[in-house]
């Protein structure tokens, strides 16, 4: 567990992007910035793209344990989280992006209209 203690609030990413996990979006250009790995009410690091934990319940399950303990957004990360790479998400992230269009369109005006 020290080794995952040393990830909370250090930088994880590249550039706005998780290369490490080949699906994953760019947030670059979004105006959402990546956020470090913290450490949840259980003692768990979030984030951190290691997945296991000794402080997690899902590492110490028994018939006794309540699912419900892992309910909440303390259990997920706001950016480093597999529910990004879904497609529906991705066009989320997308539509926030600027348009790449430069240099072949003026940024205030529409260039094209009335040429057809």
């Amino acid at each position: 567990m020290k080794k995952n203690k040393e990830l909370t609030g250090k930088k994880i990413s590249i550039d706005e992007t998780l290369p490490h996990q080949i699906e994953a979006p760019s947030f670059k250009g979004t105006g959402i910035k990546m956020e470090a790995p913290f450490e949840n009410s259980h003692g768990v690091i979030i984030g951190d793209s290691f997945y296991a934990s000794e402080n997690s319940p899902l590492e110490n399950w028994s018939d006794e344990t309540d699912p419900s303990i892992m309910a909440g957004d303390q259990w997920v990360h706001p950016t480093n989280d597999i529910g990004w790479n879904t497609a529906e998400n991705k066009d989320l992230l997308e539509k926030k992006k600027k348009p790449q269009s430069v240099p072949f369109m003026h940024p205030t005006h529409d260039v094209s209209r009335g040429t057809d």
